[in-house]
């Protein structure tokens, strides 16, 4: 006779229209939760695509967001953890595949580290079909184990941790949301680690990098370093979330130099000659690092764009995070259990 076994781990797919690729979360998050005992949670941002069609051939729990107004990266995982039960909570992009073997080696180290709030393993990037994509496969931030300030692309998290802190994901936040989680927990005296054995496999979009940017300028996607400052004025961790947004100050710069050099210029030749300058000098520095004078071009670009969209995030008016998210429960998923007899 099969005994249950103890409600372990949460896992929560955030998704927004990915009818191409949900099917694949899914299941590797049900093949996943089956080694240890869980729950399988699709939070859903209001897709106007098939995603929650194919969902619901799954024995999983899908909740939807009720106001696509409100859609935000942030409001994704936090309108799933409304609705999980478990001890551990794992966050999953609905464009992402999880290691079955992940979980396992997880949960040990948290048994074996009790002031370890979230534990994450290395993503392995499939995508180079933008700049975006290929920067991250560049720098391998999410390739390197140890002990950083927060974990981004996914982890599991202790839900005892979660709790002291608040809330898992910040409503508000267009972006960052992972960020912001790892600071409040890491300055609340946990600590976090990125294991060095596989999590997941990242397979991003298609998108080019034109497009791309033009959605998330349009999605409001690039307003998220604002709103992180924002959210981090008067909290201990604010110079650390300027530290990490130090290249958009730059940006900021190098418009005010540009825009003041050019009114000015007849008195002040000087300025926007030495903005130019220094301009070019980023991006030739960018070139040399990263091999590719196409990559260090648009990723001037991003800058720009991105320093603009800072300050209109600073600007967006949040809500209390703590308030619950309004939702629509389409599917209850059956509980996941390991073994056995």
């Amino acid at each position: 006779m099969t005994k249950p076994s103890p409600l372990k781990v949460s896992v929560i797919i955030k998704a927004l229209n990915e009818e191409s690729k949900i099917a694949v979360a899914i299941s590797s998050a049900l093949a996943a939760v089956k080694q240890v005992g869980g729950e399988v949670i699709l939070s859903d941002s209001y897709s106007t695509d098939r995603t929650i069609e194919i969902a619901r051939e799954y024995p999983i729990t899908i909740v939807q967001l009720k106001n696509p107004n409100e859609r935000r990266c942030g409001i994704g995982p936090q309108l799933g953890y409304q609705v999980a039960t478990g001890d551990f909570i794992y966050i999953l992009d609905g464009d992402m595949e999880l290691d079955p073997d992940f979980l396992p080696a997880a949960l040990t180290a948290m048994e074996q580290q009790p002031q370890l709030a979230g534990v994450a393993g290395l993503i392995e990037e499939q995508s180079e079909a933008s700049y975006q994509f290929r920067g991250r496969k560049r720098r391998k931030s999410e390739r390197i184990a140890g002990t950083p300030q927060w974990l981004d692309m996914g982890g599991l998290y202790r839900r005892s941790a979660l709790h002291e802190v608040g809330y898992f994901s910040d409503r508000n936040l267009h972006a960052y949301e992972e960020m912001d989680l790892g600071l409040r927990l890491t300055h609340a005296g946990w600590t976090l680690q990125r294991l060095p054995v596989r999590s997941v496999l990242h397979y991003g979009y298609e998108t080019g990098n034109w497009s791309l940017l033009t959605k998330r300028w349009k999605s409001r996607y690039l307003d998220g370093a604002g709103e992180l400052l924002r959210a981090a004025l008067g909290k201990p961790y604010l110079r650390d979330v300027a530290i990490s947004q130090k290249h958009l100050f730059i940006g900021l710069a190098i418009w005010a130099g540009l825009i003041i050099g050019v009114l000015l210029l007849p008195a002040i030749p000087w300025l926007l000659t030495t903005t130019v300058v220094v301009t070019i000098g980023l991006i030739a520095i960018r070139a040399q690092r990263i091999g590719s004078l196409t990559d260090a071009l648009f990723g001037q670009v991003v800058w720009q764009v991105t320093s603009l969209a800072m300050l209109r995030g600073l600007l967006n008016k949040p809500v209390d995070p703590h308030m619950p998210i309004e939702q629509n429960t389409l599917a209850l998923g059956a509980e996941q259990h390991t073994l056995d007899e």
